[in-house]
């Protein structure tokens, strides 16, 4: 599965990038989450600043094919929400939970990226703001960036960018998390109260697997405009499956792996309203899926996970047909739980209520023990598979 993805040009744990970044300044607080910034703007000790970029990744590739092949606009929408969603949960995870201000990035093909797709995806960027507003999440839009980019972009990639002031001591740092705490999970799959329909769970990481892994040779030929030329024929849409195929959910099979990533916000905001100080961290499983929370590990602790939500059936058929081995699994995709909380087994129960009023199924999925190193052990019914 390696060889696959490094012949597709993309890396599952993007290890050149934190290599990177190895040298730069941490922040205020080294084991957060996100970074967190001296006030700058305020210059107010008790205030600190936090942005973040992240979008889309080639998530938009797929709703590209979607629209083509069907004319169902709404998959920009969905596209403008996992820009977003990408973005806002991640600074959840050090307790921002708003006002928010919001940047996007467009870069386009005007050859083949018309002005209503760009209007699609623009107009449900505030419509998602608008919904989130409802709830108690208030993110302000401020425009952004559109550019023609033909010469580098094949269809369209949809970035944003999200920045926050927030009092310092409302942070959630992972510096507190401890023997003896436990792991909440919360399913990126269902329908939840503020959702239009049923969720896959696919967010946004993985995708450049799951398409190819998924879709059959026929894609290639219809859209080669959305692969790179210069791949090998072995690694591009290898799968048995067309877009429109019906699957066991309400879904087709491409708006399954085009789910718009759900949002915690609703559900985070009103959990620290609630507990603020019983929460050791909070991690949002994107890159790094299941094994995530091992970078954040303030010091030689051992994350069990021996309860984990069952893998809803993207999950289940993206490693059917892709034949891949189970710990990459587990270590790419969320697997159905993409947010979890470390507390103590009284707060867990209450987070837990939390999270199912809003109609998202969570349960204790794991504890946290002492060790002679960091590492992450997944006990599933798939195998046993330890990271460090």
């Amino acid at each position: 599965m390696n060889d696959r993805y490094s012949q597709r040009g993309v890396s599952a744990q993007k290890e050149e990038v934190h290599k990177a970044v190895a040298k730069l300044d941490k922040g205020l607080f080294p084991n957060a989450f996100c970074k967190v910034y001296p006030d700058y703007w305020g210059n107010d000790p008790d205030y600190c600043n936090l942005m973040h970029a992240d979008g889309a990744g080639t998530k938009s590739a797929l709703a590209y094919m979607y629209w083509k092949e069907t004319g169902d606009m709404s998959v920009w929408k969905g596209i403008a929400i996992d820009s977003i969603v990408m973005n806002i949960d991640d600074l959840l995870c050090v307790g921002a939970t708003g006002p928010f201000t919001y940047s996007s990035t467009i870069g386009r093909n005007k050859g083949l990226i018309p002005g209503e797709v760009i209007s699609a995806i623009i107009n449900g960027t505030q419509e998602y703001f608008d919904k989130l507003r409802e709830y108690g999440v208030d993110v302000r839009f401020l425009g952004g960036e559109t550019a023609d980019v033909g010469d580098l972009v094949r269809t369209v990639i949809v970035d944003g960018t999200m920045a926050c002031r927030m009092r310092r001591d409302r942070l959630v740092t992972t510096e507190n998390m401890q023997s003896g705490d436990v792991v909440v999970s919360l399913a990126s799959y269902g329908q939840a109260t503020y959702e239009d329909t049923y969720n896959s769970g696919m967010g946004s990481n993985g995708l450049t697997s799951a398409r190819h892994e998924m879709l059959n040779k026929e894609h290639a030929r219809k859209y080669p405009e959305s692969v790179d030329p210069n791949l090998p024929d072995e690694v591009v849409y290898n799968g048995s499956y067309s877009l429109t195929d019906a699957t066991e959910t309400p879904l087709n099979v491409g708006k399954m792996i085009l789910s718009p990533t759900r949002t915690y916000a609703p559900v985070v905001l009103k959990m620290l309203q609630a507990h603020f100080d019983k929460i050791h961290g909070i991690i949002h499983c994107s890159g790094g899926g299941q094994s995530k929370c091992l970078h954040y590990l303030p010091s030689a602790l051992r994350v069990v996970k021996n309860n984990l939500l069952p893998a809803p059936p993207l999950f289940t058929m993206i490693q059917k047909s892709a034949g891949t081995d189970w710990r990459e699994m587990y270590q790419v995709f969320n697997m159905g739980q993409r947010l979890e909380v470390f507390t103590d087994k009284d707060t867990a129960a209450s987070i837990i209520e939390i999270a199912k009023s809003f109609n998202i199924d969570a349960q204790i999925s794991g504890f946290v023990e002492q060790s002679e190193k960091k590492e992450v052990v997944i006990e599933s019914e798939y195998g046993r598979f330890t990271y460090n």
